[in-house]
């Protein structure tokens, strides 16, 4: 019979390889997804150090990593210390790990592209206006800002759907309905 303990350490195992390799999807570095990975099955947390030795990583990449899993919410600097080293936490629901990530990533996106908006359309729009501005030049410029107007909407869009998934309104109803689900199956229609 194989020792149970080796044999959860190698279900983990192909668990953190398919978390490292999901957040390498969304651009994550593969191995800050290992460490998350580590760090979503420890049941206590972590220093820096044992990070490191999990890990086999340098002291200034794993610095980085935990550093950008912070960024993204997935990790958390606890106010407590051990033996006055940092300590760190991974969120381990699902729900939030997904509402933080991608509320920050989206978030940045959002930032960006709206910067960039709001420092094109201005000037386009005056080109287009300009007397001295050809009439294929105006053509191509009300083009473009057809297609910026547009990207603005999406912006809009996607910053109320961020805002939305900030505030928890999509999970309120997704957090009970798997309990919902197990008893469906048990009550008569």
């Amino acid at each position: 019979m194989p020792d149970p303990q080796n044999f959860r350490e190698e279900l983990r195992a192909k668990v953190i390889d398919a978390i490292a390799q999901t957040m390498d999807l969304y651009g994550v570095n593969y191995s800050y997804g290992q460490l998350y990975g580590i760090m979503f099955f420890e049941d206590r947390p972590m220093t820096l150090e044992e990070m490191q030795q999990s890990m086999n990583m340098s002291k200034s990449n794993m610095s980085y990593a935990v550093r950008s899993l912070m960024e993204s919410k997935m990790v958390t600097k606890l106010d407590e210390k051990e033996a006055r080293k940092d300590l760190y936490a991974a969120e381990t629901d699902f729900f939030k790990a997904f509402q933080a990530f991608f509320a920050t990533k989206l978030q940045r996106e959002i930032d960006v592209m709206r910067g960039a908006l709001e420092n094109v359309i201005p000037p386009l729009s005056e080109t287009i206006l300009e007397l001295e501005t050809s009439e294929e030049e105006r053509k191509q410029c009300l083009e473009d800002l057809h297609k910026l107007k547009h990207a603005v909407s999406y912006y809009e869009w996607l910053q109320q759907f961020v805002d939305r998934l900030r505030s928890g309104d999509f999970f309120e109803e997704e957090n009970s309905s798997p309990s919902k689900d197990k008893n469906a199956g048990n009550q008569p229609n």
